[in-house]
């Protein structure tokens, strides 16, 4: 699927994955090598993640009901956990420093095209 910031209109990626089953919530992205630019994975639902056994750092990006962004981890690491909660349905994934390249703030609008 395709993503983009609709506040800033920016696209975020052209090929985002969607992990909406039990197996593909718990994996992720574990044991891949890395994530191409314009790639991603959109984990849903899903109030936080970890990063257990991933091989590289990742930018999270957490969402409400209507893809509004809610909170941001920049770089986060592997073998870590980001906070839990009740407002997030989703939480992005995508490649370290594809948030400050795509200028994605607190507050803005995210939409599927």
């Amino acid at each position: 699927m395709k993503l983009r910031n609709k506040t800033k209109a920016i696209t975020i990626g052209t090929c985002i994955k969607v992990a909406d089953t039990s197996l593909t919530r718990l994996f992720g992205l574990a044991g891949k090598k890395q994530l191409d630019a314009g790639c991603g994975l959109l984990i849903r639902p899903s109030s936080g993640i970890h990063t257990f056994g991933m091989l590289f750092s990742i930018d999270v990006i957490a969402l409400d009901k209507h893809f509004r962004v809610l909170k941001l981890w920049h770089r986060l690491p592997p073998f870590r956990v980001t906070g839990i909660s009740l407002k997030v349905r989703s939480v992005l994934e995508l490649g370290a420093g594809e948030i400050h390249k795509c200028k994605i703030e607190v507050g803005d609008q995210l939409e599927v095209l």
